[in-house]
């Protein structure tokens, strides 16, 4: 039987409602986003990796399991991918960098695990900027499968680091996806490309069989058509894990029912949409009106803190930890970006006490944050100050005289949840998103806010003409 085209796109629910009805088996899924992986995924430079032969045996299972009356829910049968960082036994895992292109880690990460418990079949190891972006990329050629390309617009950045996650699901080449931020990894990509993004609280996902860039900010999250898909994944992929010590004891369901209804109280940040884009912009203030249908709302300034300072020297300082080996061995040198093969030196070198006074300040920062949200169930904000930029052009070049606030780099460094969702199209016709952050471990009560959104607009059921 022949897949509809219009598949490609679907929810993670359409699907699921499909393969129940009979209209369509994970095999016959699995096979349509093989092929698009395979035809399509080349002129996005969106996968590294096609598990053609596990993933057709693994959809046989799932269909069986199906027809004998075994369901493990709304994920059973579904086609995903996961970015490159994540181990995948008996498969490459290159982390996008090209001394490692051919390394094979021979155990599944704790994320692949658990999908597979679920009934997931994984097609596709996707793209991503090399080391995570933990070497100072500066531009969007940084990794060894090519610049991530939009499927707006190819001539544009699909985002980093998780390009692949971005590209593939926008592109249609799987329902979901997989991808990791330390600072801006999901949300960005997922802002560009015109999906739902949901970063996690720190610990809510084990990170176990997963690159290490970050000890003390990496978090896994998931990359998808709706708010209310990335909680269906967040269930199956959330909880604890005696393997990984930094994986929270915390259980997680999706969805919630004790979670709080309308109206939401919403906080914005004082000018925080007044040196963005002018689309940008716009469709914040449109959201802004949606929203007001069903949420009040407050204003809000962050404390003074040095967010972004305390979120870099963190990162550059695990980072430089994590990969010390490739700085001694030499294989930093066949990294692609040019800036990734020399910035590390001066990470090395920073000293212990800066380190623990970042740490410090951290504290600082999650208890000035936690304050400062408990009054309201999220804070919204752009997500991003501009449109995708082109690929042959520097961040600095395209980024300039555009300001976002700290929210990011607090967010991050506090390491508390966000989700971004799509709130229509600025310059180019390109996608802008609208971001909600809430406290730690209130991750449902985003999705809750961003799913009555969606329901209210359809910038989600929008979609690039892919060939």
């Amino acid at each position: 039987m022949a897949v509809d085209p219009g598949l490609a796109f679907a929810s993670v629910q359409t699907l699921a409602a499909e393969l129940r009805r009979g209209a369509v088996t994970s095999v016959e899924l699995t096979e349509f986003f093989l092929d698009r992986c395979e035809q399509i995924g080349p002129k996005f430079n969106a996968v590294t990796t096609v598990l053609r032969d596990d993933a057709l045996a693994d959809a046989v299972t799932q269909d069986e399991r199906l027809k004998a009356g075994e369901d493990l829910g709304p994920l059973h049968g579904i086609p995903c991918g996961v970015k490159d960082l994540l181990a995948t036994k008996g498969h490459p895992t290159s982390w996008g960098a090209a001394p490692y292109r051919d390394r094979v880690i021979d155990a599944d990460a704790a994320v692949v695990t658990r999908l597979r418990k679920t009934g997931a079949v994984l097609i596709a190891k996707l793209a991503m900027v090399e080391i995570a972006g933990g070497l100072g990329y500066q531009q969007a050629n940084a990794s060894f499968t090519g610049p991530g390309l939009n499927p707006w617009d190819a001539s544009r950045w699909s985002g980093g680091s998780s390009t692949g996650p971005g590209s593939a699901v926008a592109a249609g080449l799987v329902p979901f996806a997989i991808g990791s931020e330390t600072w801006g990894s999901i949300m960005s990509p997922a802002c560009y490309c015109g999906l739902s993004g949901l970063r996690p609280t720190y610990g809510r996902v084990s990170r176990r069989g997963a690159m290490a860039l970050s000890w003390t900010m990496d978090k896994l999250g998931p990359m998808c058509h709706t708010a209310d898909d990335c909680g269906l994944v967040l269930n199956a992929i959330a909880g604890p894990d005696p393997d990984d010590p930094t994986a929270a004891e915390r259980d997680y369901s999706y969805p919630d029912a004790n979670e709080p209804g309308s109206p939401f109280r919403i906080a914005t940040i004082k000018g925080s949409a007044d040196r963005v884009q002018e689309g940008v912009a716009a469709n914040y203030r449109a959201a802004l009106d949606v929203l007001g249908d069903y949420c009040e709302f407050g204003e809000i300034e962050l404390p003074d803190l040095p967010y972004n300072d305390a979120a870099d020297l963190i990162l550059s300082c695990e980072a430089a930890a994590a990969f010390e080996d490739i700085v001694r061995s030499g294989e930093i040198q066949e990294m692609t970006a040019e800036e990734d093969r020399w910035r590390m030196y001066s990470d090395l070198a920073t000293p212990a006490k800066d380190y623990i006074n970042a740490l410090r300040v951290r504290g600082k920062i999650q208890q000035a944050l936690d304050k400062l949200l408990k009054p309201f169930d999220a804070v919204v904000t752009p997500t991003l100050v501009a449109v995708a930029g082109p690929i042959d052009r520097p961040f600095r070049e395209w980024a300039q005289g555009f300001t976002s606030t700290d929210i990011g780099g607090a967010g991050n460094v506090a390491g508390i949840p966000a989700i971004t969702v799509p709130s229509g199209f600025g310059e180019g016709g390109l996608p802008t998103g609208v971001q909600f952050v809430g406290r730690a471990f209130d991750e449902n009560r985003l999705i809750a806010i961003a799913r009555e959104y969606q329901q209210r607009t359809d910038w989600h059921m929008r979609h690039p003409e892919v060939l």
